[in-house]
């Protein structure tokens, strides 16, 4: 029995090695988004310590400038938690873009292997063929063999 060779078996390997780096890019770009996600979590919590600071600051004191500098870093926050969901939103689009690179080589490796399951399935058909037309020349060789001796005697 001859040893089964796939044509396209260095394309699939490629495809399989290029599916794998696109994995560990969407992989990379996830983590990029939930570590932007966590500095908008703390973002929300600076501000809303600062709220709370702002808070006691009017109920046990009256100094003017601590009050507005508590106000203004508060807007500063507002702006920080704005420019971050910006950002989020960008690495949202990265996610899903190398998302869909990703399903988009799952396909073409799957579609390869389904071609190479194919060739072999034609491969095992035409080697039954063959084994068959072996036995079938083996059995006539040997009833052959089997009637020229009875002929003989």
């Amino acid at each position: 029995m001859a040893k089964f060779s796939f044509r396209l078996q260095s394309v699939l390997n490629l495809k399989i090695r290029l599916e794998e780096q696109q994995r560990t890019v969407f992989a990379s770009t996830r983590k990029r988004l939930s570590d932007e996600e966590e500095k908008l979590e703390e973002l929300y919590t600076r501000k809303a310590f600062y709220e709370e600071e702002g808070r006691s600051m009017l109920k046990e004191s009256l100094h003017v400038m601590d009050i507005l500098a508590n106000g203004n870093a508060i807007e500063r926050i507002k702006e920080y938690i704005e420019d971050q969901k910006a950002t989020i939103r960008y690495w949202e689009n990265r996610v899903e873009e190398e998302r869909l690179k990703l399903v988009e080589m799952i396909k073409e490796r799957k579609m390869y292997e389904r071609l190479r399951e194919k060739a072999f399935e034609e491969y095992m058909q035409e080697e039954n063929h063959t084994e068959g037309v072996i036995n079938d020349e083996h059995n006539s060789f040997v009833y052959g063999e089997k009637t020229r001796n009875k002929n003989a005697v």
